[in-house]
């Protein structure tokens, strides 16, 4: 079962420039994933098929793509993460819309608690690419040789 806790803003974006160079049939028929009009990522004017973005954006962020039938928790949540990622996701014709979610609050401090505590936080992880090997599309790994490419 995939957790998507990995796929990040970039990684979204990288699969929707693949789906762009590919086109639609192409991008669907080598993943696996069949059109889908349910819930549908919109950016920059495009329609793309959300399921199939965030499967080859699982891709890029973990180097294992991410089958159709690994999504238990159905379309709902594939259109929650997208937005919590800042892409736009319309709505299915004729359903009730997903609730927003309002951003998480940080927990409030108490006036007891000690400053110098939160100094001591390590510095928030930044959004690296993921090198990719252009023919087979694959993570490289340190070396920046693809494993299966040579």
């Amino acid at each position: 079962m995939a957790t998507f806790s990995a796929v990040q803003a970039q990684h979204i974006r990288q699969a929707i420039e693949e789906f762009d160079s590919r086109g639609r049939e192409a991008f669907l028929g080598v993943y696996g994933f069949d059109p889908s009009d349910e819930y549908v990522l919109v950016q920059d004017g495009q329609r793309y098929d959300a399921l199939a973005i965030v499967g080859v954006a699982h891709r890029y962020a973990t180097g294992r793509l991410a089958a159709p039938a690994e999504f238990h928790d159905g379309m709902g949540a594939v259109a929650a993460l997208l937005r919590r990622r800042g892409f736009e996701v319309s709505e299915p014709v004729g359903t009730t819309p997903l609730p927003r979610q309002a951003p998480a609050r940080a927990p409030r401090r108490s006036a007891a608690a000690p400053r110098a505590a939160a100094s001591r936080r390590a510095p928030a992880a930044t959004d690296r690419p993921v090198a990719m090997c252009p023919t087979c599309f694959v993570a490289l790994p340190a070396t920046g040789i693809c494993d299966q490419c040579g």
